[in-house]
């Protein structure tokens, strides 16, 4: 095929995805249905598919923010020609290369956790595979799976875990699986699978290729390697089944009530997944226990185990065999509190509960936020105003942002409180000779309704988390997926999403969910760039400010001679 059938930047992006998405959509309507013939037959199609060749390879060069970390082969591809060539050139019988693997440290913790590199012509790969295998699998995954999946994230997981305690106080499974990418089975997943040989074995070779770890090949006879495409699909997949078997299994254990029959007993089971983090729950503590031991035996088939020291039993409501009422949750604290008379909570039919479901940031987050923060305002002695600001800006607003959905007004003001005395220390250590009042003069402002903000003499000031409104997030429906084709539905949900800036779900609504450069469709999981067409970031009327795709953005600023620092959806300054 010759390279010469395009140029990278005259290829028609919209119809290449509106190809395959019809690809996608008919794979999980017929996977929804049950006919795996046909679901086989539309993937081999879109394996073979040049449009879909040509946007995996898209996503991997160019929306990925690891485009230029380059695997064992030490290749990157940046220029028109290597895209080209590289979708050209995409197919499933090449044998992968090993991964490449690097160390990175765990959030707040002293250890590392490996990350596996492929190189760029298998992320090219697995990503063309992903593109066929989630459609059909997101047809099938349970409706309380939120990790890892298109269209839902952890607020999704934490909506799911209040509907399920909001009108009864309930026993707590809080479990973690030990190690789940690291010592999954490879016999068991592709079992699971079910799929064509030829992707069989594709997957296969991808799990059995090795890594290289400091020059040294290691062989990986079990696991899916953190960091590539697909080792998020493939690690859902191998946990796919848990919640309804485990519900099966617990059905001659549940004790009947009066009604005669175990049905609602059943449902009042809740098990709620987010990747390999779960919570059971259910108001006989009997049930729970049972639930444990049927979980530990379930993930053994699997080579998994449930990590000990995160696997708790706890109580929404009171103390149980010592341990707090409440749980931690994805950086949530989720408790329930007895309320008096007059501060009663009431189910949905208005009678009173006795009790509120409250939903917050944990200790754990807080104290690591700010530990954050206090490392970085002492390390920055000798940084100007603006620099602070900077720095402090965008960590500021993304946690304020994730905990915007929860009861987090006194975190916030307690935090505001904590960051305004560091703020305040490191102006006397600049200034050790000077007084309160000069300090205050030189670094704080009246703005607004605040007469201590902390900003400079031209204008830019630090945010505070107060100034981010606490509204509610509404849980995906039932077993809805993008694939479904309800375009109305996920671009209302995208526009709303907590994590997504206001200025930008402002300019999605207003451009109706396409982009404004080449029309196409904003979906889950695209960059969203906010673009000045005179160049001038000041300049933020309507007709300068536009909101399109980091592929469009790129596009148009080489086009315009320019070099632009490539941004990632959820903006680090913002």
């Amino acid at each position: 095929m010759s390279l010469n059938w395009y140029e990278w930047k005259t290829i028609p992006w919209r119809e290449i995805e509106k190809n395959v998405f019809k690809l996608q959509k008919r794979i999980y309507q017929a996977s929804s249905s049950g006919n795996v013939k046909l679901v086989h037959k539309l993937q081999r199609l879109l394996f073979k598919s040049r449009s879909a060749k040509l946007l995996a390879v898209r996503r991997v060069t160019q929306d990925n923010r690891g485009k230029k970390t380059a695997g064992v082969d030490g290749k990157i591809v940046l220029t028109d020609t290597e895209r080209l060539e590289l979708a050209f050139n995409l197919n499933l019988d090449n044998k992968p290369q090993p991964t490449r693997r690097i160390w990175i440290p765990k959030p707040g913790k002293a250890e590392k956790r490996p990350l596996g590199i492929p190189t760029i012509h298998d992320r090219a790969t697995q990503a063309l595979v992903k593109m066929a295998m989630e459609p059909e699998w997101e047809s099938k995954f349970e409706s309380n799976s939120y990790g890892f999946r298109p269209g839902r994230s952890c607020h999704d997981a934490i909506e799911a875990i209040f509907c399920g305690i909001s009108q009864q106080p309930k026993y707590v499974l809080d479990a973690d699986i030990a190690q789940c990418f690291d010592k999954i089975n490879h016999q068991a997943l592709l079992e699971k699978l079910n799929t064509s040989a030829t992707l069989r074995r594709q997957i296969k070779s991808w799990l059995k290729a090795g890594v290289i770890d400091k020059h040294t090949f290691q062989r990986t006879p079990e696991g899916t390697p953190q960091g590539g495409v697909i080792s998020p699909l493939l690690a859902n997949i191998a946990l796919y089944g848990l919640e309804e078997q485990i519900k099966v299994q617990m059905l001659p254990y549940l004790p009947k009530d009066n009604g005669g029959g175990r049905r609602i007993k059943l449902q009042s089971l809740s098990i709620i997944r987010y990747a390999d983090d779960f919570v059971i729950m259910h108001k006989d503590i009997e049930v729970v226990n049972r639930c444990k031991e049927l979980i530990q035996s379930w993930l053994t088939n699997m080579g998994l185990e449930l990590k000990d020291s995160k696997t708790r039993i706890c109580h929404t409501l009171d103390e149980f065999n010592g341990e707090k009422p409440g749980f931690d949750f994805l950086g949530f604290n989720i408790r329930q509190y007895r309320v008096g008379k007059h501060h009663t909570g009431k189910s949905s039919n208005g009678k009173p509960l006795g009790f509120k479901t409250i939903i917050k940031p944990s200790k754990k987050s807080i104290r690591n936020h700010y530990d954050t923060i206090r490392n970085l305002v002492q390390s920055m002695v000798g940084a100007t105003q603006e620099a602070i600001i900077r720095k402090l800006n965008p960590i500021i607003k993304g946690w304020s942002r994730y905990y915007s959905t929860v009861v987090s007004r006194k975190a916030f003001e307690r935090l505001s409180d904590l960051v305004h005395k560091l703020l305040w220390e490191w102006a006397n250590k600049r200034h050790p000779h000077k007084g309160d009042q000069w300090i205050k003069r030189k670094y704080y402002r009246t703005h607004g309704s605040f007469n201590w903000r902390f900003m400079t003499h031209e204008g830019m000031f630090l945010m505070r988390y107060s100034d981010h409104k606490i509204t509610r997030h509404t849980k995906v429906k039932g077993e809805k997926s993008p694939y479904d084709g309800d375009y109305a539905y996920w671009g209302t949900r995208m526009g709303k999403h907590p994590l997504l800036p206001p200025r930008k779900a402002d300019l999605l609504k207003r451009q109706k969910g396409k982009c404004a450069k080449c029309g196409g469709r904003f979906k889950d999981g695209d960059i969203l760039e906010v673009h000045h067409e005179d160049r001038n970031h000041r300049n933020n009327k309507p007709g300068n400010v536009l909101l399109i795709h980091g592929h469009c953005h790129d596009k148009t600023h080489q086009a315009k001679g320019m070099t632009v620092k490539h941004q990632i959806s959820e903006e680090p300054d913002e």
